[in-house]
């Protein structure tokens, strides 16, 4: 005889949840269409992307230590940096003086961010910078500051008898002031 078959019952199992998906946003930089261009310098000239993009600005009162933090460059509140009005002039002159041919033009690579060098010393100079002997004359500086760190810095130049608009753009890196972005008019 044969006995009969046993059932064996299972346990029943808790119903799982439905599978969804989580986006988890990662501290990437932004894609190269996500940038924002750097101003030209003159007409016709394009300079190229900066190779180096500081990081997020710090939040006042709050340091939060990371070992990313340790490397390259950073950027600097405004308590850190030196007066904007006298930079900004120094800016000025000095850049008015390379294109007019009377100073080096590796004088500035300190004090102006990579695209602005390349584009100042890639592009032509204009025509009332290089041409004459009449001395330049820089008016005085205004200094205007958007955000703390940041001063947009604009100046008349003089020569001739005409009066040129330059405007520039600096951005306080490491502790001192770097032209970012430069325009004359």
């Amino acid at each position: 005889m044969t006995a009969p078959a046993s059932r064996t019952t299972t346990p029943l199992q808790p119903a799982r949840p439905p599978l969804r998906l989580v986006v988890v946003p990662t501290p990437q930089p932004p894609l190269e269409d996500e940038r924002r261009p750097v101003r030209l310098l003159l007409p016709g000239v394009t300079a190229p992307r900066r190779l180096y993009r500081p990081g997020p600005r710090p939040l006042s009162g709050v340091t939060a230590a990371r070992f990313e933090d340790d490397f390259g460059p950073t950027w600097s509140q405004r308590s850190e940096l030196p007066d904007a009005r006298d930079t900004g002039r120094r800016v000025i002159t000095l850049t008015l003086e390379a294109m007019a041919g009377r100073r080096p033009l590796t004088q500035l690579q300190p004090m102006t961010s990579v695209g602005v060098f390349a584009a100042l010393s890639g592009g032509r100079r204009p025509a009332w910078c290089a041409d004459g002997t009449a001395p330049l004359i820089v008016g005085p500086v205004h200094v205007c500051e958007p955000v703390d760190g940041v001063a947009e810095v604009t100046a008349v130049a003089r020569r001739g008898g005409r009066a040129h608009a330059v405007a520039a753009r600096l951005e306080g890196i490491d502790g001192r002031w770097r032209c970012t972005a430069l325009q004359i008019g």
